[in-house]
């Protein structure tokens, strides 16, 4: 472990003592399940986030994603009467797709990721709406997906389902950042894009793919957390996700300049923003109090970027 994730893991573990201390139903079966599977929901597309943040770039277009999808994969299965196996390759083709068009238009039209992402939120948002005619969709009884919902919500020995998918897409996202070449090649354009194209790198290439990932995984959290709420409303599933996933990123030890950040880091930037969600919720504070956490978590996380600098080199 790099000096950076042995800090985040630290300040986990003392946020989960203190919360502990404060309220002792923090350590409750039923209270413990909740934050992993919220930690495994956010986890997947925050990961995917992270791997676009290391190039440079920026994707927020996560929320919005996610409402589309969750509306598409509600009306596949209960309006369309699509199969459960081919709705679900359906969302993360058409997730995969449309990372796929950001990444096209910033490598090769020179785009801002910015105003890329940005306009992604708008047009997914506009087009959940429009296409759920702005009405609630939901799974009803579930009928005829029951293993789906069971996949998507259920649990495995007790641990819910969402954690044990992050943990594998985790191992994976790893393996594929800190021990191929396409991860040290990922993080030499985030350091240096010109240094790395005329190192033969295909920084186009690399670039691109980052956010197919991005959306890929984002594909995968909604239908997830669909299936977790049970309802999607086309105009507010998925708020501010896209926050989460900076600030778990930044938490974790990417760099808003990119080059630096690891999956763990990003995992356990997650963790200890749902654990500070659930200190909220049991201490009855307010919880409009969750944007101004979110707000003081990216502006200290920036802050301590610019302070030390780039840091150690990342084990790409």
């Amino acid at each position: 472990m790099t000096r950076k994730e042995i800090a985040v893991l630290l300040l986990l573990l003392a946020l989960c003592v203190t919360v502990s201390a404060l309220s002792p139903q923090f350590l409750s079966g039923a209270n413990l399940q909740n934050v992993a599977r919220l930690v495994g929901m956010y986890g997947i597309f925050s990961i995917g986030v992270g791997a676009v943040i290391i190039t440079g770039g920026i994707d927020l277009s996560v929320g919005s994603l996610c409402a589309l999808l969750g509306v598409l994969l509600s009306m596949m299965l209960v309006e369309w009467g699509w199969s459960p196996a081919v709705a679900l390759a359906a969302v993360v083709a058409l997730g995969g797709c449309l990372g796929a068009m950001h990444g096209l238009l910033v490598t090769r039209l020179r785009l801002q990721p910015f105003i890329v992402t940005l306009c992604g939120l708008l047009l997914y948002r506009g087009a959940a709406r429009y296409i759920a005619d702005d009405s609630t969709k939901g799974f009803g009884t579930g009928a005829g997906f029951e293993w789906v919902r069971a996949l998507a919500a259920g649990n495995l020995g007790g641990v819910p389902m969402p954690f044990v998918v992050m943990v594998i897409v985790a191992g994976l996202a790893w393996v594929l950042l800190h021990r191929t070449v396409y991860g040290r090649h990922l993080f030499a354009i985030g350091r240096n894009a010109e240094a790395a194209r005329y190192s033969g790198v295909s920084t186009r290439a690399v670039v691109a793919w980052a956010y197919v990932l991005s959306g890929v995984l984002a594909a995968g959290s909604a239908v997830l957390i669909a299936f977790y709420t049970n309802s999607i409303s086309p105009a507010a599933h998925g708020n501010f996700y896209e926050l989460y996933a900076i600030a778990a990123a930044v938490v974790g030890g990417c760099s808003l300049r990119g080059g630096e950040g690891s999956v763990l880091g990003i995992v356990m930037g997650a963790a200890l923003l749902q654990v500070l969600r659930n200190l909220v919720n049991l201490l009855d504070i307010p919880g409009s109090l969750d944007f101004a956490v979110m707000g003081a978590v990216i502006l200290i996380g920036a802050m301590a970027d610019q302070l030390l600098g780039r840091g150690e080199r990342p084990r790409a």
